[in-house]
């Protein structure tokens, strides 16, 4: 028997057990209502501000449980908390984005981004990781665009499946534009730039010369482009010391910048869960 009388509205006035969060600035978060995802810039209940990837703030109610916050790589409902320290507001990516700090990844979403080979994928990663890290997209090596057509099929594209794909020397008569063209599912985006290889999206001035090398066809260009500049190591290498040096995405092409920053887009929308 029971002590007291039965509390009949016990389970509805019991708080969920949210696990906690510190509402630390540049913190990730996802609005369970709007959907909104971004780093979190000020903690005032019943309202906070999230920026998103694009720099803009949204205001956005709060009550505990109203957000998700990445534990153990799932999105996961919470309660913020204020925390006891103070911390710095969040910098700034080697994309120009809001740096969100140490927090894990999102969970990785189905939609991807293809890119042609292994420097296009360190590139991408050297500049625009941490976003895509954020956005929960991960980028996946073709190894040549030939087969295209057939990789695409074999995906599956849907709605919440989308494919990105990054191309080399995507110009007019290209083989590649060629291969472009015959992929017309509306939940894939083929983008690229203009350069015959990836390095000629790094600016020549951040290696130290005035310009890439022309190399004579029939001759593999990053062989012509490591003869013509004199220099005595392998395209593995010379890779290697181009990489280290790109910092921020200063460093880069515009046809590069706005094909990857697109395709990122496209794969991760701003408002998507």
């Amino acid at each position: 028997m029971h002590d007291g009388p039965i509390d009949l509205d016990a389970s509805r006035s019991r708080r969920p057990d949210y696990p906690i969060v510190a509402a630390r600035r540049g913190t990730v978060l996802e609005d369970r209502t709007t959907g909104v995802v971004g780093a979190l810039i000020d903690f005032a209940p019943p309202r906070l501000v999230l920026r998103d990837r694009y720099g803009k703030d949204h205001t956005v109610a709060y009550r505990d449980g109203s957000v998700r916050a990445a534990i153990d790589g799932k999105g996961v409902p919470c309660r913020l908390v204020v925390p006891t320290d103070t911390t710095r507001a969040p910098g700034v990516t080697a994309s120009g984005s809001i740096d969100v700090g140490d927090v894990p990844a999102r969970v990785a979403r189905a939609s991807r981004l293809w890119v042609e080979g292994i420097h296009d994928a360190e590139l991408v990663e050297k500049v625009w990781g941490a976003d895509l890290r954020v956005e929960g997209v991960v980028v996946e090596q073709l190894d040549g665009a030939d087969d295209l057509a057939e990789r695409v099929r074999g995906f599956r594209p849907g709605p919440r499946r989308r494919l990105g794909v990054l191309l080399d020397h995507l110009v007019d008569g290209s083989k590649e534009q060629r291969i472009a063209d015959t992929i017309t599912d509306p939940n894939v985006l083929v983008r690229g730039h203009p350069y015959v290889d990836v390095w000629q999206a790094v600016k020549p001035s951040v290696i130290g010369i005035d310009r890439w090398p022309d190399v004579p066809k029939g001759q593999p260009w990053k062989d012509g482009v490591i003869t013509a500049l004199g220099v005595n190591t392998t395209p593995a290498a010379f890779w290697k010391h181009i990489l280290g040096k790109v910092t921020t995405w200063k460093d880069l092409e515009p046809p590069l910048l706005a094909a990857v920053e697109e395709l990122i887009d496209f794969v991760a929308p701003p408002d998507s869960p």
